[in-house]
């Protein structure tokens, strides 16, 4: 893979802080929780198509008495994308060379009344540059007060940088984070975006600032359900929700997609899929 550049390189340091931070603060939640649970960091590698060293990246994965199962994974890859994949990618149609970093993030809960979650924000190089990413909720059993917590973080994330994301990003997730075959949403959406280019500086603030907001209400939210009881009834709910889950990951998601058509690491690709699910 080629020297990172820069931007590139800036990028790379944030997601990796940013992925320190959260296993720190989700391991806090462990610890109040009477579980001693940490992250397990497994390192991986890619080969380009042509034989080349083309990056790779940490998957971390923690399995507690809160978090059923966390994965917490970074990547910084590069090479080319084969012919018929790079017709997809912006930038990619002439010269195929790429450059991706990022952060990917899903949590599926032990305690049915603690809603799953998902985050990623990534940098995308071609022959142009962009970032993208978000985060959305996925409860089992909503809480509508918990939906409106999650929202007016991001809200207030957006706000701070264009009054036109907030409107745009959440219409976007509701969109994207729905399953056709079932005319239902996945979860109780959030915000996402994708192909922001040019003006690095404030574009890379701005998914900076989705990191933190990530990182600010999410805790909170699992803090405030995590002891709530629960019965067979709502673990019955939570196993078929996450059969939906995982659905949309397989079928619709286009990190996951990413992931496999640039060789990325299957285990760490797929650790979006939760570790018990139930279809009827």
């Amino acid at each position: 893979m080629k020297p990172l550049d820069t931007q590139q390189q800036a990028a790379r340091d944030w997601f990796e802080s940013l992925r320190t931070r959260i296993c720190d603060a989700f391991e806090a939640i462990e610890r109040e929780a009477g579980s001693d649970a940490s992250f397990e960091f497994v390192p991986w590698d890619r080969t380009d198509d042509s034989g080349e060293p083309g990056g790779g990246g940490v998957r971390g994965q923690m399995a507690g008495k809160v978090f059923e199962k966390v994965g917490v994974n970074v990547s910084t890859v590069g090479g080319r994308f084969n012919p018929e994949f790079a017709a997809s990618i912006p930038g990619a149609e002439e010269d195929p060379s790429f450059f991706a970093t990022g952060i990917s993030l899903v949590a599926h809960m032990a305690n049915p009344h603690v809603p799953a979650v998902h985050m990623n924000t990534r940098f995308l190089t071609t022959t142009r540059r962009w970032f993208g990413g978000g985060a959305d909720l996925n409860p089992a059993i909503p809480y509508q007060e918990d939906t409106d917590a999650f929202h007016a973080r991001l809200r207030a994330a957006c706000a701070a940088h264009d009054p036109t994301f907030y409107p745009r990003f959440s219409k976007w997730a509701d969109e994207y984070f729905w399953l056709p075959h079932r005319n239902r949403a996945r979860g109780v959406g959030g915000i996402f975006y994708d192909r922001l280019e040019d003006h690095f500086d404030e574009h890379f603030a701005f998914t900076r600032d989705v990191g933190e907001a990530f990182l600010e209400i999410f805790p909170q939210i699992v803090r405030k359900r995590m002891d709530t009881p629960f019965t067979d009834a709502d673990m019955d709910e939570l196993l078929e929700f996450r059969g939906r889950y995982v659905e949309f990951n397989l079928l619709y998601d286009r990190g996951t997609l990413f992931g496999l058509k640039t060789g990325g690491n299957i285990d760490a690709i797929l650790m979006s899929l939760p570790p018990l699910a139930r279809w009827k």
